[in-house]
C-alpha cells in the first residue's frame, strides 16, 4: 500500500508534529491529505497532553498548494461544499486549543500559504517563497487566503498578492508581518525549537493574535516578539 500523505507524531513535551508527506508532488494537498489534516487536528484536541501543533513539509518545500489534478472530481458543487463544511479544517485551526506553528521552507504557495496563515506562529527559512497564485488559474484563494492575508499583512500588500499572484521572498514576508522569524535553512530547526519553547512557556501570548483575528478584520496586531 502507498504511504499515507500525512504523518502525526506526539512527543513527550506535548508537541504534535504534523508532516505533509507527498514530497514527490511538492506536498500538494489532495483530498486524502485534507481529510487526514482534519483527523490530526481532532486527535490533537482530544489528547490532553497535546499543547502545541507543528506543521512541516517533507522534502524540498512546505507545500506547493492544492493538488489541481483533483479539481472538478467531486460529484457536484454541492457535494464539494458539504465536504468542506463537514470537515472545516480552517475553522478547526482558528478555534483549536493548542498553539499552532508553521515551519515554512521552499514553496509555500496557495493552500501551502493559507494553512500557515491560520497558525499562531510562522517561522520561515530564508529560501521560502510565499504566494497566492490562484489568479493564474482563473480562480481565487479559496482556503481562507482572501480573508486571512488582509488581516495579517498591510492591505496593499495583501491585495497585490491576491490579485497579481506574484511570489514574495521570506525577508519581504517578515517585513510585512506575514511571518514572525526568518532563519537560514541550516538554522531553521533551531528557530522552530525556539518558537516551540516560547509557546510552551506562554501559550496565551502565542495565541493572542488568533483571538484578535477572530474578533475583527483589522486588528493591527504586531508580530510576536520571539527571543
Amino acid at each position: 500500500m502507498p504511504a499515507e500523505p500525512l504523518r502525526f507524531e506526539l512527543d513527550e513535551r506535548g508537541v504534535a508534529t504534523v508532516t505533509l508527506a507527498r514530497p514527490e508532488r511538492l506536498n500538494a494537498i489532495n483530498l486524502r491529505m485534507r481529510d487526514l489534516l482534519w483527523e490530526a487536528l481532532a486527535a490533537a484536541d482530544a489528547i490532553p497532553e497535546a499543547r502545541v501543533i507543528l506543521f512541516r513539509g517533507e522534502g524540498r518545500c512546505f507545500s506547493a498548494g492544492a493538488d489541481i489534478s483533483e479539481f472538478g472530481t467531486a460529484p457536484s458543487i454541492m457535494a464539494a461544499r458539504r465536504a468542506r463544511h463537514d470537515r472545516d479544517i480552517w475553522w478547526q485551526l482558528l478555534t483549536h486549543r493548542c498553539v499552532t506553528i508553521a515551519r515554512m521552507h521552499g514553496y509555500c504557495y496557495g493552500a501551502g500559504l493559507e494553512l500557515p496563515l491560520f497558525c499562531d506562529l510562522r517561522i520561515a527559512a530564508a529560501d521560502a517563497r510565499l504566494a497566492l497564485p490562484e489568479v493564474s488559474l482563473a480562480y481565487i484563494p479559496s482556503a481562507g487566503g482572501t480573508q486571512m492575508l488582509p488581516r495579517i499583512a498591510p492591505p496593499g500588500v495583501a491585495a497585490h498578492m491576491i490579485l497579481a499572484g506574484e511570489p514574495i521572498d521570506a525577508e519581504a514576508a517578515l517585513r510585512w508581518g506575514i511571518v514572525d522569524r526568518v532563519a537560514e535553512p541550516a538554522a531553521l530547526d533551531a528557530a522552530v525549537e525556539n518558537a516551540i519553547a516560547h509557546a510552551l512557556a506562554d501559550p496565551a501570548a502565542a495565541r493572542a493574535r488568533r483571538r484578535a483575528l477572530l474578533g475583527a478584520a483589522d486588528t493591527g496586531a504586531a508580530p510576536v516578539a520571539l527571543p
